[in-house]
């Protein structure tokens, strides 16, 4: 499975983002889908997965209701649209997949294709 994401940038505190990722090389009747997060001082986290059959979203516990996570199935593609952006968001954000066999949460080490990343800064 290929994950190519795009979105990153460096943005004022307060503003929005919109990060990207779309699947190629397979195909899954049910996936997890989304986006983990590492910093210069934090292990990878866990930002947020789409499960695609029936559409549920979970949000690390980090996110505090400014990011939301959609998909657009008929592209393969998830998006995270982060909103009031502030500099403890800034990260390299990393895109995954994997079957969803036994339910989507947010464990790095269940998660074997992983996307290059994408960087997002956000100044103090």
């Amino acid at each position: 499975v290929q994950l190519e994401e795009s979105g990153g940038d460096s943005v004022r505190p307060g503003d929005s983002l919109r990060l990207s990722c779309t699947a190629s090389g397979a195909t899954y009747a049910s996936a997890c889908m989304g986006w983990f997060r590492q910093t210069a001082r934090r292990n990878r986290e866990g930002v947020a997965i789409f499960q695609t059959d029936d559409r549920t979203s979970y949000y690390g516990s980090a996110v505090s209701g400014r990011f939301t996570i959609s998909q657009d199935p008929t592209k393969n593609t998830v998006y995270l649209q982060m909103n009031r952006l502030k500099p403890e968001h800034t990260g390299t954000y990393y895109c995954v997949i994997r079957r969803a066999d036994s339910g989507c949460r947010l464990f790095p080490y269940e998660y074997k294709d992983w996307g290059q990343g994408t960087q997002v800064t956000v100044p103090s």
